[in-house]
């Protein structure tokens, strides 16, 4: 399905920065949180703090961890990444000294309809949670971002953006060394085309895509998890690490493959039907800022697109503008993304 091999990423150095630490994954219990705290684990963790505001999602993973790992040293942290006291209270607690930010909303057409809730989720939460290993000295701050990020023409893409330039801003003036981490979809993730596919099969079709030549990067779960771990151990500070996912796939040749391993046949068995693309959605997205700007590392699959500038004062300054916003109406919200993000292009 991903029309390449997998990614095999090698581990040294990884313990450096996780044997015998403390390790907070914000977003734990999503679908890339909690599979960055199973391979997290691996690396022998002094103590791994799973922080999530949805508390099902973190139960069940405690419960599998604690089950595999008994030895291990595990708190759940149910938080919301929105609440500065409540995340303060934690750092102060446990005092980590890597941090994997994975809480986010993802969903794009959602977060169209409710702009509001991704600036208040991404851009301050996220500040909340780069504000906190700063005040307590984490050593390093590892942002999950996403490749809608790139010349966003999404309101979930432009708030994805802003986050990379908060940990650049705070790279620049904190002990904390901050990275984000690029990357495209991830197969078989909460809401991700794999299991609506699946599901459209099992009930007989249609299989659902929005248009015959949109395209995604693909990878998978585990593959992502270990690039945002590999990422970390590389880590200077300032990066923007950039994953060479091989070539995007066609979804409507992914729902034709997937029609065909559940011994189907495409178009005869399950129709394929095209519904149109959604609001904010590109046919094709792009994984850089800018390709001169990448250059390679010591893995032949990362690369990193170097800091652009951004100031504190500046980023500062802007999520006081945000908190303002999310109380005026949609469009001077979309009016201040599109001033705080300059390659924020909307799409009608």
């Amino acid at each position: 399905m991903l029309g390449r091999d997998p990614i095999r990423l090698n581990n040294e150095n990884i313990n450096k920065y996780i044997n015998d630490k403390v390790v907070l994954v914000t977003g734990g219990g999503g679908s890339i949180g909690s599979e960055l705290c199973r391979q997290i684990v691996k690396f022998n963790p002094r103590k791994l703090i799973i922080l999530d505001i949805y508390e099902n999602n973190a139960y069940e993973l405690e419960m599998e961890l604690r089950s595999k790992y008994p030895g291990l040293d595990l708190e759940v942290a149910i938080a919301s990444i929105r609440d500065l006291d409540r995340l303060k209270s934690i750092f102060e607690k446990y005092k980590p000294y890597v941090v994997f930010h994975a809480a986010a909303h993802k969903h794009v057409p959602l977060m169209e309809a409710n702009p509001a809730e991704a600036i208040k989720n991404n851009i301050i939460g996220t500040y909340n949670v780069v504000k906190c290993s700063h005040i307590y000295k984490v050593k390093r701050f590892v942002q999950i971002s996403t490749d809608k990020a790139v010349n966003p023409t999404n309101v979930m893409g432009a708030t994805k953006r802003f986050c990379e330039k908060i940990i650049q801003a705070f790279d620049k003036e904190s002990e904390t060394e901050y990275v984000a981490v690029r990357f495209g979809n991830v197969l078989g993730s909460n809401g991700s085309v794999i299991p609506l596919f699946k599901k459209q099969i099992r009930q007989g079709g249609p299989v659902t895509v929005t248009h015959p030549e949109i395209n995604r990067f693909f990878m998978t779960i585990p593959e992502a998890a270990q690039l945002v771990i590999q990422a970390g151990a590389m880590a200077k500070g300032g990066e923007i690490f950039v994953l060479d996912m091989g070539e995007p796939v066609k979804i409507v040749d992914l729902a034709r493959d997937l029609i065909r391993l559940s011994g189907l046949k495409p178009d005869e068995d399950i129709k394929i039907e095209y519904t149109g693309l959604r609001p904010g959605e590109k046919l094709y997205e792009e994984l850089l800022m800018d390709e001169i700007a990448l250059t390679s590392t010591e893995h032949e699959k990362i690369f990193v697109e170097q800091p652009k500038e951004c100031d504190v004062s500046y980023v500062e300054k802007s999520i006081d503008e945000f908190r303002e916003a999310i109380y005026k109406d949609k469009e001077e919200m979309i009016n201040l993304l599109q001033e705080k993000v300059p390659t924020y292009t909307r799409k009608q």
